[in-house]
C-alpha cells in the first residue's frame, strides 16, 4: 500500500486565486491538509510502504515573498514525520522557486544516491526503484525539457525555448490562446531523448523480469487524463515508449488540480489527482493505493474518488 498526493502548493499567505482569477487557492490551509494526510497514512493498517508526492509541493508565490526555503522546509518537516520513503516529482512551482541545480541539493531530490538508477544526466530527476517483489516505480522528469529552473544561457534552455516558440507565437508563453497544440505553454515541459531512451531500457528490464511498473510524473502524458492544456509537450513520445512494452499498469500525475482518468488503448490506467491547493479547508485531497496481484484499489479522501484499476 502507498499514499498519493498532488499539488500541495503551500504558502504562508492568505487565500488567493488561480492565474485566471476564477478558482480559489487555499495557500495556508494546504499545510494543514497535508498534516491530516500524514496522520491518516500513519494510522493505516497494514502500514503503507511509501508515499508518492506528485509535484508542486510549494507555490510560486513563495519566490516573490522571499519565503521559498522556509515554505519547503515546513512541507518536508510534515512529510518527514512518516517512517517510510517519499518519492518526489518536480513540478513547475518547484521551478518557480528554485533552480534545478538547487533542487538537486534539496529534500525534493529523491533519486537514489550513486546515480545508477537514473539517466546519465544527474541533473535529471528521473529514476527507478524496486518497490516490492515484481513491482517497480519509475519517476519521470516532465520538465527535463523546459525553460523553467535553467540558466538562460544553457543549451537545454535554448533548445526548450526554441521548441516552445515554434509551437506558441503568443507574447505570453503561458497562454494557450489560439494554439493548435494548446499544451505548448511554458508551465508544461517535456522529455529529452536521453530520458526517453533510458525509460525504454528500464521498461525492457521490467518486461524481462515480469515486473509490473507504476510511472509517476507531475504533468499528465495522456490527453484523456487531462484538459488538453496540462499535458507534457512530447507526451506522444512517452506513450510510445510505454506502449512498446507490457509492464506499465498505471501512470500517476498531478498539475491539472482536477481529477481525471482514462484506461488507454493498451490497457494502461492514467490517473490524474485533484490538487490539495484548491481543496476547501473542510475537505481534503489524498489517497491510499492498495496493490494486489491483478489490480490496484485507490481509496480516496475528500475530493479524490475511489477507483479500482484491473491489470
Amino acid at each position: 500500500a502507498f499514499g498519493v498526493i498532488a499539488d500541495i502548493q503551500f504558502a504562508d499567505a492568505e487565500d488567493g486565486h488561480d492565474f485566471g482569477g476564477f478558482r480559489r487557492r487555499y495557500y495556508r490551509h494546504s499545510l494543514r491538509l497535508l498534516r491530516e494526510a500524514v496522520q491518516a497514512w500513519a494510522g493505516e493498517s497494514p502500514p503503507i510502504d511509501f508515499v508518492l508526492q506528485l509535484g508542486d509541493s510549494i507555490d510560486g508565490l513563495n519566490a516573490r515573498r522571499g519565503e521559498a526555503e522556509s515554505a519547503l522546509q515546513q512541507v518536508l518537516a510534515v512529510l518527514g514525520q512518516l517512517p517510510v520513503p517519499v518519492h518526489h516529482a518536480w513540478g513547475n512551482h518547484e521551478l518557480y522557486n528554485f533552480s534545478r541545480a538547487r533542487l538537486v541539493h534539496s529534500g525534493l531530490y529523491s533519486r537514489p544516491a550513486g546515480g545508477s538508477d537514473g539517466p546519465p544526466d544527474t541533473d535529471c530527476q528521473a529514476y527507478h526503484c524496486s518497490l516490492a517483489a515484481r513491482l517497480r516505480l519509475v519517476v519521470l522528469d516532465t520538465y527535463d525539457l523546459s525553460t523553467l529552473g535553467r540558466d538562460p544561457g544553457s543549451p537545454r534552455y535554448q533548445e526548450s525555448l526554441r521548441l516552445l516558440r515554434e509551437k506558441n507565437p503568443n507574447d505570453d508563453l503561458n497562454s494557450p490562446a489560439g494554439l493548435k497544440e494548446p499544451h505548448f505553454v511554458a508551465f508544461n515541459g517535456g522529455f529529452s531523448q536521453a530520458q526517453l531512451d533510458w525509460f525504454d531500457e528500464v521498461l525492457k528490464f521490467a518486461d524481462e523480469n515480469q515486473e509490473k511498473v507504476i510511472v509517476m510524473g507531475h504533468v499528465p502524458i495522456h490527453p484523456y487524463a487531462s484538459n488538453g492544456v496540462c499535458l507534457a509537450w512530447n507526451y506522444e513520445a512517452a506513450l510510445s515508449v510505454i506502449h512498446s512494452h507490457r509492464c506499465v499498469v498505471c501512470v500517476l500525475a498531478g498539475h491539472l488540480h482536477d481529477s481525471a482518468y482514462c484506461l488507454d488503448s493498451h490497457g494502461v490506467h492514467h490517473l490524474t489527482l485533484d490538487g490539495v491547493i484548491e481543496t476547501p479547508p473542510e475537505s481534503n485531497a489524498f489517497g491510499t493505493v492498495y496493490v494486489y496481484e491483478d489490480k490496484m484499489i485507490l481509496k480516496g479522501r475528500g475530493r479524490i474518488p475511489d477507483r479500482v484499476m484491473h491489470f
